[in-house]
This record gives structure tokens, sequence and C-alpha cells, in this order.
């Protein structure tokens, strides 16, 4: 038999923290909620939850796919509902009782007294960039002496205020009245979050657009302003201490795990937010560039260019993307690939671009299961090795399967900073071995003498790289300043130097003899040898080598090397370990076996045999001649910068051989 509601027992857990007095005035008193969508709707069943009797809910929106992150009723069952029937229904499921006041149209000023009328306090819900409207309300709530608090959701934590009767109101705080909507925008977010706590974990600053009226947003951070927004209600409501009234506030962050109390007296025309503001404007005045893929492309359309635009985010040395696609038919296509010989000291050879076209190779493999589909790829013997061709078709797979390493091919990433120097677990490495398959094994470099070993090798193997122009010719070209991404490049904020070490590269990088003065007088590749090569090669799991269990035969054989080292980094990246390329010595070193002469300065060419020699100590003289890739893993954080891709239209060849437009 279905029990019927009783109040008492239905709050009872609440009696402890509340009183059976406090639980019944409680139960007693109104809430005004405007906007039920990433904040609203967790306030509003937040509130139910400790018993709040009264409510007068408004929201003109219903729910869509995108308020699925992080808004309380936004579910296959609601979408296209209207918010305030879905909030009415899951309010009263819990407290069948409630006394609900519904404003389906939202708050205007001709329904705005009616919102307010018997409001105890109002729980600020708008949308960030609805501020007329919550100017609207504040004005109201303070005429009416009705206490108001907004608890922002700021990437994964909350800042709250509260305008109490009496005290600073919300127009004093922000002065937004008289303000173009870009400074107001401005102006509510800084007052809102003095301290900024959350901007150091921000991923990708592209994101947030005010002029768009966009941004990114967590479900912790809503339920977390729903938490800290109840609570200072509930002090207000019972009367039960001081909150922290604007000028004051409070901002959580629970990423940081930091709590810090703001205090701006004048609100915004006090002099440190003042300067903030002007330090906001200028920053929000530069274009975040580039755009992230998900900005500039258009979907693709067709099943080979859906396993195209997963497979452009491949590998290749420096972000140099040396292929080209041309589509043939609906399961034909051509890889149409180049070496960087030309140009750039690392491939001097060709086979760097080798073993990234071998990377592309196993990337299209992975990306065709998405769509039920088995890749074969035929390279054509008479075209030249500088420039290879490769046909690849397409058949339905007998057992269509998902290869496992698909979700990760846009996460796998290079990460230049240091890892934790826990080991790898014998699981983890096992895994890592079967990865690269029958015909290559991996020979890992662990500990701490080994590691220190490494450490030293890529400390003197990056005096070479550092000291000689025709390196400085390359880093000058694949560097893109100012950046957090580069569609083309590497941005400078994902090199792995500290800010001042990166102002000075930036210096010297513009010429030649800036770098060469730096070398010569004042140690100039001390910082950067210590901060990219030195300490991040200690600071690491394991250094391990891919090596050929035969020997490497050619441009086949790279091929080859560069899938068996994509499926080992997706396979890492998989395990969640972080991974970065160390193959500067394995390049000289083979160079050097070659007879190969890559730089005019002789003393170089002399230490580059010397470290093949040193090298070859430390790993094996016939793990280095087969070897195909050098680098090393484990634990670390996910980079903020890196490199992305050109968008696919840039990819794809029309008939006259050309990138198609957009």
């Amino acid at each position: 038999m279905e029990k019927k509601f009783e109040y008492h027992e239905a709050f009872s857990r609440n009696i402890g923290w509340v009183s059976e007095t406090e639980q019944e005035i409680l139960n007693n008193k109104r809430i005004a909620i405007a906007g039920l969508g990433g904040v609203g709707g967790s306030h509003l069943l937040t509130h139910v939850r400790l018993g709040i009797g009264k409510f007068s809910i408004a929201d003109p929106d219903i729910f869509e796919l995108a308020n699925f992150n992080r808004q309380a009723g936004a579910s296959l069952t609601h979408v296209n509902r209207p918010k305030v029937d879905v909030l009415t229904e899951m309010a009263r499921d819990i407290n069948p009782d409630l006394e609900l006041a519904t404003f389906p149209q939202g708050v205007d000023s001709t329904n705005l007294d009616q919102f307010l009328e018997g409001v105890d306090i109002y729980i600020d819900g708008l949308d960030f960039f609805a501020l007329e409207a919550r100017q609207v309300v504040f004005a109201a709530c303070t005429k009416k002496g009705i206490p108001a608090i907004t608890a922002a959701p700021l990437g994964m934590g909350v800042a709250l205020l509260a305008f109490i009767p009496g005290k600073m109101t919300f127009e004093e705080y922000f002065r937004l009245a008289g303000q173009p909507t870009d400074e107001q925008l401005l102006r509510f977010l800084l007052g809102l979050s003095p301290a900024m706590l959350q901007m150091p974990y921000l991923v990708d600053s592209t994101r947030v657009d005010l002029d768009a009226h966009k941004g990114p947003s967590t479900p912790m951070a809503c339920e977390l302003c729903a938490g800290m927004a109840a609570t200072h209600s509930l002090k207000v409501l019972l009367n039960r201490g001081p909150v922290p009234a604007a000028p004051r506030g409070v901002h959580f962050d629970a990423y940081r795990n930091r709590l810090t109390h703001t205090w701006r007296p004048w609100g915004n025309h006090n002099p440190i937010q003042k300067l903030g503001l002007k330090i906001a404007r200028k920053q929000l005045s530069k274009k975040p560039t580039p755009e992230t893929p998900a900005q500039r492309d258009t979907p693709p359309e067709t099943r080979i260019e859906r396993i195209l635009d997963l497979a452009r985010w491949s590998p290749s040395g420096d972000n140099t993307q040396p292929w080209r696609f041309e589509i043939l038919s609906a399961s034909r296509f051509m890889i149409h690939a180049h070496d960087t010989r030309d140009w750039c000291l690392y491939d001097l050879d060709g086979r760097a671009s080798q073993t990234a076209v071998g990377a592309l190779l196993e990337t299209i493999a992975i990306a065709a299961t998405a769509e039920g589909q088995r890749a074969t790829f035929t390279r054509q013997a008479d075209a030249p090795e500088t420039h290879p061709l490769i046909a690849v078709t397409l058949n339905e797979m007998e057992s269509p399967g998902k290869d496992p390493l698909l979700p990760f091919i846009k996460a796998r990433v290079t990460q230049r900073r240091p890892f934790s120097t826990r080991p790898l677990t014998p699981a983890q490495k096992q895994i890592l071995e079967q990865s690269v398959g029958d015909a290559f094994r991996v020979v890992w470099l662990e500990g701490r003498d080994r590691r220190w070993q490494m450490a030293r090798l890529m400390f003197k193997n990056a005096h070479i790289r550092l000291t000689i122009r025709e390196a400085y010719e390359v880093h000058k070209r694949i560097i893109q300043w100012d950046s957090q991404f580069s569609e083309d490049r590497i941005p400078d904020q994902a090199v792995g130097l500290d800010a001042v070490a990166l102002k000075l590269m930036k210096w010297a990088m513009q010429r030649w003899d800036r770098v060469d003065m730096l070398n010569r007088y004042f140690a100039g590749t001390l910082m950067p040898r210590i901060q990219l090569d030195l300490i991040p090669a200690w600071r690491c799991a394991a250094h391990f080598i891919l090596v050929a269990r035969h020997p490497v035969d050619g441009i086949d054989g790279y091929f080859d090397g560069g899938r068996a080292t994509q499926r080992f980094w997706l396979t890492a990246t998989r395990l969640g370990l972080q991974f970065q390329p160390e193959m500067t010595p394995l390049i000289f070193s083979r160079y050097t076996a070659e007879s190969r002469t890559f730089t005019t300065d002789q003393k170089a060419q002399h230490n580059a045999a010397r470290l093949k020699r040193q090298l070859e100590s430390v790993i094996g003289a016939d793990n280095l001649a087969n070897a195909v890739f050098i680098g090393r893993v484990g634990v670390g954080i996910v980079p903020k910068a890196r490199s992305l891709r050109h968008a696919i239209y840039k990819m794809i060849l029309n008939q006259a051989g050309k990138p198609h437009e957009p």
C-alpha cells in the first residue's frame, strides 16, 4: 500500500542541524527563484529537500540537449518540455504539499510584483548573460527589503554574494547602469569573482566568448552553488547569524581546494577592482588564435570524410602534417604524402616523416572501425620516396567492432613538462609491450640511475640542438608565439618553458645573432636545457625505445615503425599516462652512423658522434641500430596548450589538386 506523504517524517533527517521549531518555520517560508537552468533547478530541489514549503519560480525556456551537462531536470524524457513544468513535477514529487507559484513566461516588469509577493528571500538563478533582467529583479528586491543571494558557478567552484537590506545594493556593488553590454558582463564577472580562482585550469580560453554570450560550465559548480546558496538562505531565514553581505563575498574552488573571502569596498569602484577591470579588458581585446577545430570545421558528411576527420589528428614532427588526401570514390582515397628533408634538420633522410605517415596509416585503420570498415593500404612503387602515394581501400568488416583505441585519437598529446617518477606497474608495461605487435619490442630504461643517464644524454644532446644555425631555422619556423593552440605549428605555451625563459626565447629567436650572442657569452642554452631536457628526462616513470626485431627495411619499415609507435602512444593515453618523444638523440645518431653531414658546425658534428657512442653504451648498439622511436612516459597532468590540426577541408584535395574551400 502506498504510503501517504507526511512532512515531518520526510524531513526528519534535517533535525539536529535545525530544530523542530526551525523546521516548521522553514515550511512556512517562501523563496523566489528566477531561472531554472544551470543553478536554478538545483536551487529549487535543494531548498525543497531543506523543507521550504513555498516557492515562486520563473523560467520561459524549454530543456534542450545542451543543458544535459549541468541542469537539474535535463534528460531525454524532458527534452522540449518547459523547465517550469518539469521542475514543478520534480519538486512536488519530493513534497506534494508545496505551495508553488509558477511564471512560465519568465519575469519582467509586468509580473515582478506578483513574483516577489510574500517572498522571504530571492535566490538568483538567471543566466549569467541575463543582466538586464537581473538588474530589474535585484532593484525590486532592494526596494521591497527582500534579501537576495547570487551564487555563480565558475569553473568547478562557486562565488557567492548576498545583498542584505540596509547593506550595499546590487547596483552599488556592480555599477552596471549606463555601461555597454560588454562592459557590464566584464564588471559582473569580476565583481562575482575578484579572486578569479577558476582561471588557472581553464584549458581552452576560446570557449569563453562574452560577445557571443557563451561559456563553459560544469555540473559540480552548479551543485556547489545550490549547497552554498541554501546554507546562507537558511541562515537568513532562521536568523542564524551573519552572512557575507556585499561588498564581502566567498569564493570556493573545489578543483584547487581553495577558499577565498573577498572584500571590495565600493565594489567595482574599488581601486584594486578598477585595475583588475583594466587588465581584463586588455586580455579580452586579444582575439584567441587559432580558434579550436569545433568552432571552425563544418561536420564531415561522408564516411571517408568522417574517417579522415579523425585521422588528421595523427602525430607528426613539429606538427608539419606532411600529407593531403584525395577522395577517389565512396570506398577509396589516396594519401599524398611528402617529407620535409628540404628544410627540416630532423628529417634530412625523410625517416621522421615516414614514421609520421606510418602513424597516420594506423590512425586511419583505427578510425575506419568507427564506420565498420577495414582499411587496406597499397604504396605506389613508382612514386618517389620524397613524395609517397598510398592508396587506401575500405571494405566492410566481417565482424564489425570499434577499436578500443578509437576514443583516444584526439586525446593523444605531447606533454613536455615533468611527470611523476612513480614507476609503471607490471600490468601497464605488459599492455604497452603488447600494443606494438610481434615485429617490435620495447626496451625500458627505468630507475634512478637509468633515468639520470638519459637525462644527462638529453641535456648534452640539447646543446647541439640549441647552438647550430640549422636547428635555429627550424625552431623559428615551427613555433607559434603567444598561443595556447596552433593548427600547423607548436604553440609557445606547449614548449615547456616557464614564463621568464619563454620571453627570453621569444626575444632571442627573432634573429640568429641574438641566439649566437646569448650562447657565446651568457650560457644561453643552460636554462632551456635544464627546463626542456634535464628535468623532464629525470622526472618520468621510464624512458622507452621501440626496437624492430629485424633490421628496418627502407620506407615500408619506417611506415611499420610509425604504426607501432601510434598504437603504443594511444595505448599510453588509454592508460592515463603522459608521453613525450625524445627523437633528437636517435636522429643525430643515425646521421652519424650514415656519415651524414647535418651542420656546418664541425664541433657539433663531432659531439654528435661522441653522444652516439654514449647512447650505445646506455641502450646497446643493436637496440640503437634497430630503434624506430625513443620517448618517455609517466603519470602527469594533461597539458593546457597543444598543437591542433588543419581543418579537414584544408586537407582534402579537389580535382585541381588544391585544398577545398570551406
